[in-house]
């Protein structure tokens, strides 16, 4: 069979950890065949981002525009996206492809470095009405509303607890008319977990792309990252990177 065609519409991540780099790891560990379009170049390592430029909207639509034309979609995670415009932009196309679309709203680096504005947050609301499923961490999920708000827009989304406190990580899937269903395990402890929401997103992207119901792509994608943070390679002075490499 042929691998499930996975388009990451995120950031560049210069250290290797997170954004697109991160991305293209899973979903080539995952069995998916990884394709890219760059939203925006950073400048960071462990330590954090020392600097961020935003492609052009018009750039980040032709990068989707080359990949669906030719190559084709089966999935799509959308990360980072730099500014406003490129979120209206890429809401224009992925709106029309009609297919499982995960969206990993980045406000906020692992190191604390702001990567969104309060225009771009604004635009996620059409992102997160297009996406099969929405996937904040505590602070993304309060800056969206909170769990109120989110429930009612209607949609899914998978309110992540590893940046909570407390030994036990849990992560939470709230869906229009069903009971939330709720994962939980303990806490691993490490330093080295930069880029696990990017990890997350793109496995369950991955996950979705191949066909796999909504919530065994969560629990693969959730056994993936885990997996990932215990083989870390240790590099780095701060939030390091995990280990992709490592994961079977």
């Amino acid at each position: 069979m042929q691998p499930p065609r996975i388009l990451s519409i995120a950031g560049s991540d210069s250290s290797g950890g997170a954004g697109i780099q991160a991305d293209i790891k899973t979903i080539t560990m995952l069995g998916g065949y990884a394709m890219t379009a760059i939203t925006a170049i950073t400048a960071q390592n462990s330590l954090g981002v020392t600097m961020v430029e935003a492609l052009s909207p018009e750039m980040v639509g032709a990068q989707i525009d080359a990949c669906v034309s030719d190559i084709g979609v089966d999935a799509v995670k959308i990360g980072m996206l730099g500014s406003a415009a490129i979120a209206h932009a890429v809401a224009d196309r992925v709106e029309a492809l009609g297919v499982p679309i995960v969206f990993d709203p980045v406000m906020v680096a692992t190191s604390g470095a702001l990567l969104a504005d309060s225009e771009t947050v604004a635009a996620f609301a059409r992102l997160m009405t297009l996406a099969s499923l929405t996937t904040p961490n505590v602070l993304e999920l309060h800056a969206l509303g909170g769990h109120d708000v989110m429930t009612s827009r209607g949609i899914a989304y998978l309110a992540k607890g590893g940046d909570a406190d407390g030994q036990m990580v849990e992560d939470r899937l709230v869906m229009p008319g069903c009971e939330p269903v709720v994962w939980a395990a303990p806490r691993i402890d490490t330093r080295h977990n930069h880029g696990t929401g990017c990890t997350l997103s793109s496995a369950i992207a991955t996950g979705l792309g191949a066909g796999l119901p909504l919530e065994e792509a969560i629990v693969r994608g959730r056994a993936f990252v885990r997996a990932a943070l215990e083989s870390a390679p240790g590099y780095g002075a701060g939030h390091g990177p995990m280990g992709h490499q490592a994961v079977r």
